[in-house]
């Protein structure tokens, strides 16, 4: 709970002898996209956050085409709008130096945005017009966009529709227990309210969206954990000259690990370097200077020299955690709090937010009282789901291996994927659709993950001769132990 703060009354007085359509645990991007969906479907909501002021954080600053798609869907695009959000146009990958760009897909070449019914009215699907975000750009433009921004502009944005629904009651509290029976059937939540102690609420169904760090996630099962193999440490830039105006920029090499640059506002830039272990350096501002520094292209250098001496470093925990399918009664676990990716590739957002939107469609014209029949329908949607979450979160795996080059065969790869790129044509076009969210068809990744490999090994064989081909049988073993078990462990298990 925040300490030495003023609350609003409104935020501690929700009423405890209510019984509520729903409770939704948390008010971070998921929590309030599921609230405010469900609210304009006539059902009565109460959301629950710990601290409803403005948040400060590095995660969920870029969000793809595919999460842009979902927020008009569910009538909430107008989120990124009135908090200098900055237009993504694409990508811009750097290896050794040489560059290629990728820009986004065309639209045509995607279904059209789906409008929820009674979630979608009054032009809420559209961009309003604003400083950064114009509408002739993002309603109008042949090719698809993304935006990135300041993680706590948005929310704060998110939350504002959140108090303009009328079916919404929002508390501020720490949620510290899911309430079950002795059926192991969850009934509400118990929140610890300053002033009021802790009180039980009841509602028919209960959704955990308590992020990355979630507490509850384990409510699914004991070893619904996530496996932490990699951190980044973040630094914000300012005033950058950025080598490719509106795209994100991936800096690879042979020699250190990737970095992830993309701007955030008119004046901010954000920058991610990665780390290969679950702490990040004892002695963050040395480790810059000397395994960072040297490889940043020189138009970034003078704004990352400028935050590198001022030290101001964050860092964030790069968690992996498949999905486990929503089996409890009166439970639904959803977002970053039941699966998770690699955030290199920015699907994180994408993922949760095209969850929201299946589960609507599954469950927003059911009555909630009738909890066996959202139960069967929550089931479905675990399987329903399981192609949009497998492609990004294979491909965020598959490309941190890729990209973290650490061992000879990942180094074959990594250039070959480079190599594939600079072929051009439907060589970046897939592989930008599937980043992007727009092409949630796993098959077809793994034929051009393969593609990738087998291409990685013909550039190798054309450089060392017989040698080559005799590495080529251990870099494909690579390649696969990279790839299939993290796309079986989303499709199947």
């Amino acid at each position: 709970m925040a300490e030495n703060k003023v609350v609003a009354p409104e935020l501690l007085n929700a009423d405890d002898k209510t019984t509520y359509d729903a409770i939704v645990v948390g008010a971070g991007v998921i929590g309030p996209c599921v609230a405010t969906a469900l609210a304009r479907k006539g059902k009565k909501v109460l959301i629950v956050e710990r601290d409803w002021s403005y948040p400060d954080r590095i995660v969920g600053e870029l969000m793809q085409p595919g999460g842009i798609r979902a927020l008009r869907s569910l009538g909430m695009v107008q989120s990124i709008n009135n908090i200098e959000a900055w237009p993504v146009t694409g990508y811009t990958v750097i290896y050794n130096g040489e560059e290629v760009d990728i820009p986004y897909p065309y639209k045509a070449d995607s279904p059209a945005v789906e409008k929820l019914k009674d979630i979608v009215k009054d032009g809420n699907d559209k961009v309003l017009e604003d400083s950064t975000i114009h509408i002739k750009d993002f309603e109008y433009d042949e090719r698809e966009r993304g935006a990135a921004f300041v993680h706590g502009r948005f929310l704060d944005n998110l939350r504002k529709i959140v108090a303009k629904e009328s079916n919404i009651t929002r508390l501020q509290g720490n949620v510290v227990e899911i309430m079950k029976d002795d059926k192991n059937e969850v009934y509400g939540a118990k929140v610890d309210i300053d002033g009021r102690g802790k009180v039980v609420f009841k509602a028919h169904l209960t959704f955990v969206c308590d992020g990355i760090f979630s507490h509850f996630r384990k409510e699914l099962h004991p070893d619904h954990v996530p496996k932490v193999n990699s951190s980044f440490v973040g630094m914000a830039l300012y005033n950058t000259n950025m080598p490719a105006p509106m795209h994100g920029h991936v800096i690879l090499g042979t020699n250190h690990m990737p970095i992830i640059v993309y701007q955030l506002s008119p004046e901010e830039t954000r920058i991610l370097c990665a780390y290969n272990s679950p702490k990040i350096p004892s002695d963050i501002k040395s480790w810059m200077v000397k395994d960072v520094q040297p490889y940043i292209p020189k138009k970034l250098r003078p704004s990352f020299d400028a935050a590198l001496a001022e030290g101001k470093f964050k860092s964030m925990p790069n968690s992996y955690l498949p999905a486990r399918a929503n089996d409890i009664l009166g439970l639904c676990v959803i977002g970053d709090a039941l699966n998770m990716r690699h955030p290199l590739t920015g699907g994180g957002m994408t993922v949760g937010l095209n969850d929201v939107v299946l589960l609507m469609k599954k469950i927003g014209d059911i009555d909630f009282a009738d909890r066996e029949t959202v139960l069967d329908e929550i089931l479905d949607f675990n399987y329903e789901k399981r192609s949009y979450g497998a492609v990004i979160n294979t491909l965020s795996i598959a490309l941190y291996s890729l990209f973290a080059a650490d061992s000879p065969n990942l180094k074959v790869l990594q250039k070959g994927c480079f190599k594939y790129f600079q072929r051009g044509g439907d060589c970046v076009y897939t592989p930008i659709r599937f980043l992007s969210g727009v092409l949630p068809k796993p098959f077809v990744l793994a034929r051009v993950f393969f593609s990738v490999a087998f291409y990685a090994i013909w550039i190798n064989i054309q450089e060392k001769g017989i040698a080559g081909f005799l590495e080529g049988f251990s870099i494909l073993l690579t390649a696969i132990k990279v790839f299939t078990p993290y796309m079986y462990n989303e499709l199947l298990a």
